[in-house]
């Protein structure tokens, strides 16, 4: 394999919401199938790291294979031989490396972590995991192993990102050319453009993001919705008492956060619905245009979902899992030598 590596992933997850598909999903479908061919498009599931957070371990198993179904239905190409679509706890070697990377890692470079301090903070550190501790190596092995040098991360990931970078040139510096170095967050960002995916609110509470952990679901329109359902949420989102529809995020987050839904959901810019509705006092009309968008988009996609191949969806997991297990050994065989845990 002599092309250069893109990584990415997404959490295996099967209560994926619209913030989920248009923020992250969606962007990395579209990145793996304009992308491959030019680059080896390297699509894993970190099913590792979902131990992170409190999960139901008898539903995970099912679920990584219903999030990747989501991919395909999504429109990602898993026919293109340049796309390697593989499960992370199938490859053995993510956890070994990460093993030898907490090994050269300082106590004190985990605990400085954005995400851990505030996890902890929130929870406390003797409710916290372990896993959570040290995420930064297992996601570094994840990278390392296949010399990606573009990995697209959202602002909660710059951090870990830059950690991987330290820890391969520490390795380097001590064992000689051991590991690629991937391209700083900077770099990241001119390749894949600094708009890597729209943020989609909540629909009750708008100055948070729309997320899973919303226990009444009212502000989450989950793929999984009936459009009848995902309509009434729309219909009953948070905006103001204002009387006036303006795009500002400040004075009236709810309805910008409207605006911005439309334009993703119609293909148009934000610009194209400022002028259709800013200045209207009336907010039903923009809801109930955004209400039938996301209940044809639902309709559509489900549909599609219904039709995804599992049995070829298996298969190229297999294929691309024994692919990326000899990828991954060569360079897990160079570090073990290096390190002298191999002659």
């Amino acid at each position: 394999m002599t092309k250069q590596v893109i990584l990415t992933g997404l959490r295996a997850n099967n209560d994926l919401h619209l913030g989920n598909y248009l923020g992250a999903l969606l962007p990395i479908v579209d990145l793996a199938n304009s992308q491959a061919g030019k680059y080896q498009i390297n699509l894993f599931v970190p099913d590792l790291h979902s131990f992170t957070t409190p999960i139901d371990h008898t539903k995970l198993y099912r679920q990584i294979i219903v999030s990747l179904k989501f991919f395909v239905a999504a429109g990602l190409d898993i026919n293109n031989k340049d796309l390697f679509l593989y499960r992370q706890s199938f490859i053995p070697a993510h956890s070994e490396l990460a093993w030898i990377l907490n090994c050269f890692t300082g106590f004190g470079e985990l605990t400085r972590m954005t995400e851990f301090k505030d996890k902890s903070a929130r929870i406390g550190k003797d409710h916290i995991g372990v896993g959570q501790f040290d995420y930064p190596p297992l996601m570094a092995a994840d990278i390392l192993l296949y010399d990606a040098l573009y990995v697209p991360v959202g602002d909660d990931q710059r951090q870990h990102l830059e950690f991987t970078r330290t820890i391969a040139e520490r390795l380097n510096n001590k064992f000689g050319k051991l590991f690629t170095i991937p391209k700083s967050t900077s770099e990241q960002h001119v390749f894949f453009g600094n708009d890597q995916g729209v943020r989609v609110r909540d629909l009750q509470e708008p100055t948070k993001k729309m997320s899973k952990s919303d226990e009444t679901g009212k502000g989450v329109i989950f793929l999984s919705d009936s459009p009848t359902l995902a309509k009434k949420k729309i219909m009953s989102a948070t905006t103001d008492s204002l009387g006036r529809i303006a795009y500002n995020r400040a004075e009236q987050p709810g309805l910008t956060n409207l605006i911005d839904m439309l334009a993703q959901m119609t293909n148009k810019s934000v610009g194209d619905i400022c002028k259709k509705y800013v200045g209207h006092a009336q907010y039903g009309p923009l809801k109930s245009e955004l209400a039938d968008a996301i209940a044809e988009f639902l309709s559509k996609f489900q549909s599609k979902l219904t039709k995804v191949d599992e049995k070829s969806l298996i298969r190229k997991l297999q294929v691309s899992e024994e692919a990326m297990n000899k990828q991954a050994n060569l360079k897990l065989i160079k570090i073990q030598q290096a390190v002298g845990l191999r002659k």
